[in-house]
């Protein structure tokens, strides 16, 4: 988009290369679409592709993980086996909060018969 409306600008220079007055106006709108165009593509642009590469990458390792639990399923693998595999998948600090979620459920069963017994 810059570029474009530098060579825009630069040709409207060269056209009018026998008024010099018309010459200051059409290098300053040549360097203002330049300028445009490179806060654009910083601005607006480049974080733009990273997200879409974050998205893509986040994405792509979810589908890894799902292929490799339909894998896993296929080849008959021990369920607890293929849960310790598919949580390589999964970033350390999820992998805990995963880890306390399974815990808590057992914790608070084994505490209902204790409660029971004391009744």
């Amino acid at each position: 988009m810059g570029i474009i409306g530098t060579v825009f600008g630069l040709v409207h220079v060269l056209q009018n290369l026998d008024k010099p007055e018309t010459l200051g106006p059409s290098i300053s709108a040549a360097f203002i679409a330049t300028l445009l165009g490179v806060a654009t593509a910083n601005v607006v642009f480049l974080p733009l592709a990273n997200r879409l590469k974050q998205l893509s990458a986040a994405e792509k390792e979810y589908r890894m993980l799902t292929l490799e639990g339909i894998l896993g399923i296929q080849a008959g693998d021990n369920p607890r086996v293929l849960a310790d595999k598919l949580l390589t998948f999964v970033p350390p600090a999820q992998r805990e909060a995963a880890a306390e979620k399974k815990d808590a459920p057992a914790k608070g069963a084994a505490a209902e018969p204790d409660a029971a017994l004391a009744a």
